[in-house]
């Protein structure tokens, strides 16, 4: 008997040390988790919001469970909830210390604790290469190391191409993205931002001031702060091929001054589009102009709008001579190309110098263009649109507002795709933008499999996930209209068809539901680049139908409901496309 009992005895003698220092460590990691978050609040307090705002008040709870919002875009999860979410919400769950108030808040500190961890390690990168003093500027890269420069944000000189990658933004990276677009010089900032062009930069800034590691590339440096690592760019290895894609974009009527319209211009016998793409990439302008020997260069302006194109036929009078009596000679007309230059007078953007006294949503059903919408904004106005959400692949793509707290008004406008009364009655007003449900539908699964730019598979399509998808989200893409039509405050309602037929004069309108002015110039650099980083190309979709009768049914019925609700409030219905197929 004594002999187990001693073996006992031996056993709890060895475990007890291993108990008390587990414990030991469960209480230290709890209490630096306590005081992280304290320090988030008291940072998120500093900037006018209360505790109690930090984290978004969007749980709702189902009987002694809760249904995080952030979860609904779940294909799995049924839109039956979304159009019944205002029902679950009783007033007397506001009461402090009841039950359902405690598990509000226990939602609210786990959506923090989330939210602490994004930042956590976001701030952490910056951190760690500022205290690194590395000093690698070459390597295996292929150009040659200029010299740390000043970046004047009002003005900046290398401008022919802006590109970001917040996560894998390298040295070799940047420099190949400038020499496939034939520039020069390409410069390194903050770590992930890229800029090409044809001049150097002229405020020379000493070297440590370049400090910031590159994000994609441990040990090399990627600039500074408002300081660009500059670099000669080389030509690239035999069999890369330069991207000298120059697309026609028409032929136009010349403008009745072509010395103020254009900024630069060149006049050479047997001059071929080559010559003049080439000649105005070199100067960095988007547009090359063409019409016998003459070649001029510039942006699209109020002058030259590129809106009013021609037959062909009138700028091939030179080569046709016997069209010359249909072609008024009082007139001349030009053939217009796109060069490979970014039109970057519509980049530049930043966050809002003051709190927004009005909480503007952007709200849409996924896959209805949201980020599109954001892009236009965004290039627009100047200013970052927030997210209720956090996308890394879109913050990594310089949708800087994603990293933003969405309740913090430094955006111009927050994305949201939530529905139900606490949700849509927390916003001042909301941008409704609502696209053909059997696009919408595509769009999203397509996302869902492949991500922002990827289409998914002929398998994806022909296996279980596809039909259990279109039945869960066909009824949310309804209800998602009908909610915010209920329970929006002041709603600006616009169709993505629309938006995409009539760009400047729908975008104008956003605007100006915004309260922002802008000038002519910008919005036509807006329409110069109007398809962003998150247009899918490559194969187009499959031969086959993906809707089966009974999808079709179902989606038609839900076409005739939420049509039937927008001419009740006075709005436009649908556009005639959405009818049942």
């Amino acid at each position: 008997m004594a002999k187990p009992f001693f073996r006992l005895q031996k056993f709890l003698r060895r475990t007890q040390f291993l108990l008390f220092f587990l414990t030991a460590a469960y209480l230290m990691a709890g209490s630096l988790l306590l005081l992280q978050r304290s320090r988030l609040v008291i940072q998120q307090g500093t900037r006018g919001t209360s505790s109690i705002q930090v984290s978004p008040v969007s749980d709702m709870v189902i009987g002694v469970g809760i249904l995080d919002t952030r979860t609904m875009q779940n294909p799995r999860l049924s839109s039956k909830l979304l159009v019944d979410m205002d029902v679950l919400h009783d007033p007397t769950s506001d009461q402090r210390y009841g039950p359902r108030w405690l598990m509000s808040r226990n939602s609210e500190l786990r959506q923090l604790r989330r939210r602490w961890f994004h930042r956590f390690i976001n701030e952490q990168e910056p951190m760690q290469a500022t205290g690194s003093k590395v000093t690698q500027h070459t390597g295996e890269n292929k150009g040659t190391y200029i010299g740390c420069f000043s970046d004047d944000s009002r003005e900046k000189t290398l401008k022919g191409a802006v590109f970001y990658d917040l996560r894998k933004m390298t040295v070799s990276h940047c420099q190949e993205a400038c020499a496939e677009r034939a520039y020069t010089y390409a410069g390194l900032e903050y770590g992930a931002e890229c800029y090409c062009g044809n001049k150097l930069p002229v405020t020379i800034a000493r070297q440590e001031e370049c400090n910031n590691e590159c994000k994609g590339e441990k040990g090399s440096i990627c600039g500074g702060v408002n300081r660009l690592s500059v670099y000669r760019v080389e030509e690239l290895r035999a069999g890369t091929k330069r991207r000298r894609n120059v697309i026609y974009r028409g032929c136009f009527r010349a403008p009745e001054n072509l010395t103020v319209t254009f900024s630069a211009s060149l006049i050479q016998s047997n001059l071929t589009v080559e010559m003049c793409s080439e000649f105005c990439s070199k100067k960095e302008f988007p547009l090359a102009v063409i019409g016998g020997p003459e070649c001029y260069c510039g942006y699209p302006t109020m002058h030259f709008t590129l809106h009013d194109s021609v037959d062909r036929l009138f700028c091939s009078r030179l080569q046709n001579t016997s069209s010359m009596a249909e072609v008024p000679r009082e007139e001349n007309y030009y053939r217009v190309y796109q060069t490979p230059v970014q039109d970057t007078r519509c980049t530049d953007r930043k966050f809002l110098t003051t709190k927004s006294k009005v909480f503007v949503a952007l709200s849409s059903f996924p896959g209805a263009g949201n980020t599109w919408a954001r892009h236009l904004i965004e290039h627009a106005t100047g200013y970052y649109t927030g997210s209720y959400y956090f996308d890394g692949t879109l913050y990594n793509k310089g949708f800087k507002g994603e990293k933003d707290h969405w309740r913090s008004r430094r955006t111009i406008c927050v994305k949201t795709h939530e529905s139900g009364k606490r949700e849509i009655e927390m916003f001042d007003s909301a941008i409704l933008l609502i696209r053909n449900p059997y696009k919408s539908l595509m769009a999203e699964f397509n996302r869902k499999c492949a991500g922002h730019l990827g289409y998914a598979t002929d398998r994806n399509w022909k296996s279980k996930e596809w039909p259990d998808f279109v039945n869960s989200y066909a009824s949310w893409w309804a209800s998602h209209v009908l909610d915010w039509l209920k329970y929006g405050k002041h709603l600006f309602v616009i169709h993505y068809e629309d938006l995409k037929q009539n760009l400047i004069p729908k975008l104008k309108e956003m605007v100006e539901f915004l309260n922002m002015t802008v000038t002519e110039d910008r919005l036509l650099c807006v329409e110069n680049n109007r398809d962003g980083n998150f247009k899918r190309s490559g194969a187009r979709q499959k031969d086959f139908e993906p809707f089966t009768q009974e999808m079709k049914d179902l989606i038609n019925s839900y076409i005739l409901t939420v049509d039937e609700a927008l001419k009740r409030r006075n709005l436009t219905g649908l556009p005639r496309e959405y009818v049942p197929r």
